[in-house]
């Protein structure tokens, strides 16, 4: 049986007489087809708009489960309209991963989950800055993998987590995930007591490593802004 290729046509409306005839006299300096201009100026716009893909990365800061999951509940809905892959990972038994996981969010959390208990917790901190690198790069493939390369709407809690054992390590986790950032929006949610026991010089670098910063108190959202100011702003009104 022979292999039948089939061709498709590209229709382009709006050319006239005069567009044609230029890209004809082009064509014939460069020894091209017109086809061959048009082809390499889609494929250039096709690569611009790829490289515009959203890939968003903020961090939400909040000081309880209550606060988050009034949260939780509206981005669910806002997600869904938008058409995005919603994820999430983190510790298996807390309230915002039950929450999501009733709204049928996908758990992108590897299993045995690396701060699985206190006691292992102990153990991680005397461990190879390697492991909870390696562990995060587990969990974000698997992310990447069952997304199905539409855009995510992603949750991350892990950071958290992270945060409570090493600052050092959540500060190069963030600074990783910058360099390969995946398609959607990526949320990396902090409480406010384990962030309150940094310090401010660690604090602003973790800031700066994101795109935004949102507050959440009592079911409203309050967006951060950090510039750095001259000291004689501290005198004018």
């Amino acid at each position: 049986m022979r292999n039948i290729l089939l061709k498709h046509t590209l229709i382009i409306r709006g050319f006239d007489d005069e567009v044609h005839d230029q890209l004809g006299k082009i064509a014939n300096q460069r020894g091209v087809s017109i086809n061959s201009i048009v082809k390499d100026a889609v494929d250039k716009w096709l690569k611009k708009q790829q490289s515009q893909v959203p890939r968003k990365h903020d961090l939400i800061i909040y000081s309880d489960d209550d606060s988050m999951m009034r949260i939780l509940s509206s981005m669910d809905r806002l997600a869904k309209e938008g058409s995005l892959f919603r994820c999430f990972f983190g510790p298996p038994d807390s309230p915002p991963s039950e929450l999501l996981t009733k709204l049928s969010w996908y758990n992108g959390t590897v299993e045995p989950y690396y701060y699985s208990s206190q006691k292992s917790r102990d153990v991680q901190q005397i461990q190879s800055h390697k492991n909870i690198m390696k562990y995060c790069s587990k969990v974000i493939e698997n992310v990447v993998k069952n997304a199905s390369d539409k855009h995510v709407c992603c949750m991350d809690f892990l950071m958290n987590d992270v945060k409570k054992s090493s600052l050092r390590e959540t500060l190069d986790i963030e600074k990783a995930y910058n360099d390969n950032r995946i398609d959607g929006l990526m949320y990396c949610a902090y409480k406010t007591d384990n962030l309150l026991n940094s310090e401010i010089k660690h604090l602003v670098e973790l800031f700066e490593l994101h795109d935004q910063i949102f507050v959440l108190n009592e079911g409203k959202v309050y967006k951060l802004h950090l510039t750095k100011e001259n000291v004689h702003k501290l005198l004018l009104s």
